[in-house]
């Protein structure tokens, strides 16, 4: 099966990416992705123009001009949560259904791309997302969503933006927090949110086309004092 996931007209897998890695974040340099969908499309769905939206713009323009990702800083949250996750999809392996490797997709169907990392994928129509969480988010979730069926609102715009990406069936987001119990709820693509993503991620493509022909038209400025340099590598900047 996982030879005939590699390309597809519009999709491309990329199982052999070690998610954090050099390679998947040259993968995903400069591209939209599911896990910063949230940053151009506010939870009521309209298209976000703030402080976030326009950085985010600016930060990927940047790396398609550079082709260069910069560090990021890692809290102990994140990495509590790089653990958590693994050992919510070894139990999620154990009790439900074998998951695949699946270090990054991408989709080109809208006339850009957009990426997405998922935590794995599960046959042929399924994956998952983990989720390290809190205790008092794990709490809540237990409280607000299992009867319901609903999965919490903080990750609805991430979840549906890796449906979409990937075009499958399904979605099984998995909460994990050590000492509760661990929640598995069922999504399915959502056209409405769906929807919404693709308007927004092309509204963000056309003006950052603006912006980066903006920038081309300032390069060339014969008047701009504007003197090259050369990038520093890491262990240099921080000696």
């Amino acid at each position: 099966m996982m030879n005939e996931l590699i390309r597809t007209s519009h999709i491309q897998y990329h199982p052999e990416l070690v998610q954090g890695g050099d390679e998947w974040l040259a993968a995903r340099c400069g591209l939209l992705t599911a896990s910063e969908m949230k940053l151009i499309l506010t939870p009521s769905l309209k298209p976000a123009m703030n402080d976030k939206e326009r950085a985010h713009l600016y930060e990927l323009m940047a790396q398609r001009t550079t082709r260069h990702v910069e560090p990021q800083y890692v809290s102990d949250d994140m990495l509590r949560g790089q653990d958590d996750e693994v050992e919510a999809r070894i139990l999620y392996d154990k009790h439900y259904a074998k998951v695949s490797d699946m270090g990054f997709i991408t989709n080109n169907r809208w006339g850009f791309t957009l990426g997405y990392s998922p935590d794995g994928l599960v046959g042929d129509d399924g994956l998952i997302e983990c989720k390290s969480r809190r205790q008092k988010y794990q709490i809540q979730t237990i409280v607000e969503c299992v009867t319901s069926d609903i999965m919490p609102d903080d990750y609805v715009i991430q979840v549906q933006t890796g449906l979409l990406v990937s075009e499958r069936k399904w979605c099984d987001f998995v909460s994990y927090s050590g000492g509760l119990p661990m929640v598995v709820i069922r999504v399915f693509p959502n056209e409405q949110i769906q929807e919404a993503i693709i308007k927004a991620a092309s509204a963000f493509e056309e003006r950052l086309a603006i912006k980066m022909e903006q920038y081309r038209t300032a390069l060339a400025d014969q008047g701009a004092r504007l003197i090259p340099t050369e990038r520093r590598i890491i262990q240099e900047m921080w000696a």
